[in-house]
């Protein structure tokens, strides 16, 4: 069983907020349109055929995305520097749905396990259902003593079903600063965490080999163990989530 954990990359999908250099807010976005219709293209094919282009601009940091070390460090490893076998890792879920809006959690909020080295460690929030809304700025965050916790252990990927690994009031940016320091690296905007609780499962998180960019949008879902990746047609289309 795969279970799609992006959300849909749309034209003027939902993005970081800030304030410019004139104090003017900006919020990074998607646009999305066709370069080439098919009514335009058919005159090339003699009108036996017609094909569609588009033409496709956003700022890296939208919809579910991975930040490379260069997010936070300049002249750090890039998105294109990441090797494959970074991108497909046993996964664990972390339970944190009790969390109120900006929270800091600590150890003792969560059940976090001791077998984490090496693995991609999600937490659900359950902030996905607030995707879209101003109720999806206001997440929660896990505190600096849990960032300490899963760096010391040697965590290979942190992920969050919200906008930021890191409480947008904390100009240090922890999670950021210490993870991508140690090469960890860092998704956010994941969605249907909750389908993964108590499963066993590798995550994927596929960006393209993008030269020089600090971050890009990924295809994340995660894969059940011991069902087969393939499965027939009929199969496959009755199980996807």
């Amino acid at each position: 069983m795969i279970v799609d954990l992006s959300h849909v990359f749309h034209e003027q999908m939902p993005g970081v907020r800030f304030k410019n250099e004139a104090g003017e807010p900006v919020e990074l976005t998607a646009r999305m349109r066709p370069f080439m219709t098919h009514a335009q293209s058919c005159a090339h094919y003699e009108g036996k055929a017609s094909f569609e282009i588009t033409d496709v601009a956003f700022q890296t940091s939208v919809g579910t995305k991975m930040d490379a070390p260069r997010h936070r460090f300049e002249g750090a490893a890039d998105i294109a520097s990441i090797e494959l076998d970074r991108l497909v890792l046993e996964g664990v879920v972390i339970d944190a749905r009790n969390a109120a809006p900006e929270q800091a959690l600590r150890l003792a909020d969560l059940q976090i396990p001791d077998d984490i080295a090496g693995k991609a460690i999600l937490f659900n929030f359950g902030w996905d259902r607030h995707w879209g809304t101003d109720a999806y700025r206001a997440h929660p965050f896990v505190s600096r003593e849990v960032l300490t916790r899963l760096r010391d252990a040697g965590i290979a990927l942190f992920g969050v079903d919200c906008s930021n690994a890191d409480s947008t009031k904390d100009p240090e940016r922890p999670a950021h600063t210490w993870f991508l320091e140690k090469d960890i690296l860092i998704v956010e905007n994941l969605t249907q965490l909750e389908k993964l609780h108590g499963a066993s499962f590798d995550f994927f998180s596929i960006p393209l080999k993008a030269r020089d960019a600090a971050a890009f949008p990924v295809r994340a879902f995660a894969q059940l163990r011991g069902r087969p990746l393939r499965e027939n047609a009929a199969s496959a289309s009755a199980k996807l989530s």
